[in-house]
């Protein structure tokens, strides 16, 4: 995260401030976050002109996600994991970053307690949010409560309205709806890029590379969304030591259900790997994938043989994806 200073705990950070803050659980940085991320970079440089001193930009997310403590007994899965954020705002070129760890204690500090924080540890100068943004125990420290507390502790409060593409509010919680079905072309437009899964490469059963078709099988976290069973046009990227590389792929999420699969599995076919003259062994290696297109749900086949006709039917559809849209393959 170049350029960006990080902290694991907002008591260990001790900036001299101003300061343009903004909180939230910002899960996927989508494009309502990242337009909100941006207008803190512009009130930043507009009031070190007027001051003639830097202003820090920071960006304070949470771990665990506040669900998870408040409300144990609901599954949630994330768009994205908290140093993914960071990264993502660090791109936008904030230069500090928090990650929060959630639990009780923080949960029940008051509004009070929580901006005196903020101003002791960040030198909070603006606060920076969305409409619906409350903080402290039981969400008591509305805006209303935040600009009275601003007055009295020496910050501004600015409400940032949220974005709507295609008479849909850019939200976390309606990118993850598209998911679920599988449409991540239209969750690519609300995140500005295409949904993204890491994870470790691991053994699977070799069945790919016994028909000639092998797969990276990824051990992705746990608490990490997956996009609706199926096969998926997709890119997946391997960093190097020195740059990152990237192929076209077909991707299958599901459990496979033709050979009586268990678990539910990511498994990416790189189309064109190894690259002539390279021979590299991806176990054990971190990879990316990129989501772009969905080719077909998950199905069941009376046959192996039907099976492999299927993926080889699967992979030229991607090749041909992806020949008619090479724009939509940079790295990142």
């Amino acid at each position: 995260m170049t350029g960006m200073r990080t902290f694991d705990e907002l008591r260990k950070a001790h900036l001299d401030g101003p300061t343009v803050l903004t909180i939230g659980n910002f899960d996927g940085v989508h494009r309502g976050h990242q337009a909100l991320l941006q207008h803190m970079q512009q009130l930043a440089k507009h009031m070190a002109a007027a001051h003639g001193t830097p202003v820090n930009t920071a960006f304070l997310t949470f771990d665990p996600h506040p669900v998870r403590v408040l409300r144990p007994d609901l599954p949630y899965f994330l768009l994205t994991t908290p140093m993914e954020r960071l990264e993502a705002a660090a791109a936008l070129g904030l230069t500090h970053g928090l990650i929060q760890p959630f639990n009780l204690e923080i949960a029940h500090l008051s509004p009070r307690d929580f901006t005196t924080l903020l101003k002791e540890h960040l030198g909070l100068a603006t606060l920076v949010v969305g409409p619906d943004f409350a903080l402290g125990r039981n969400r008591s420290g509305d805006i209303p409560t935040l600009r009275a507390l601003g007055a009295e502790l020496g910050f501004t409060v600015e409400v940032i309205a949220p974005i709507t593409l295609d008479d849909h509010p850019v939200r976390s919680s309606y990118i993850r709806q598209l998911l679920s079905t599988g449409a991540v072309e239209a969750a690519a437009t609300l995140l500005g890029r295409p949904y993204r899964v890491s994870g470790v490469v691991e053994h699977g059963d070799q069945r790919g590379r016994q028909v000639g078709i092998p797969t990276a099988n990824l051990r992705t976290p746990p608490d990490k969304l997956l996009p609706a069973d199926g096969v998926y046009a997709t890119r997946t990227l391997i960093a190097g030591f020195d740059r990152i590389n990237a192929f076209y792929s077909a991707t299958n999420i599901g459990v496979r259900p033709t050979v009586d699969g268990l678990h539910r599995r990511v498994e990416s076919h790189l189309l064109d790997f190894p690259p002539p003259g390279q021979v590299d062994d991806l176990y054990g290696r971190v990879l990316a994938v990129d989501f772009f297109h969905r080719l077909r749900g998950e199905t069941r086949f009376a046959t192996i043989a039907e099976l492999v006709a299927q993926i080889h039917a699967d992979i030229a559809q991607a090749r041909a994806f992806f020949a008619d849209a090479p724009a939509t393959m940079p790295v990142r």
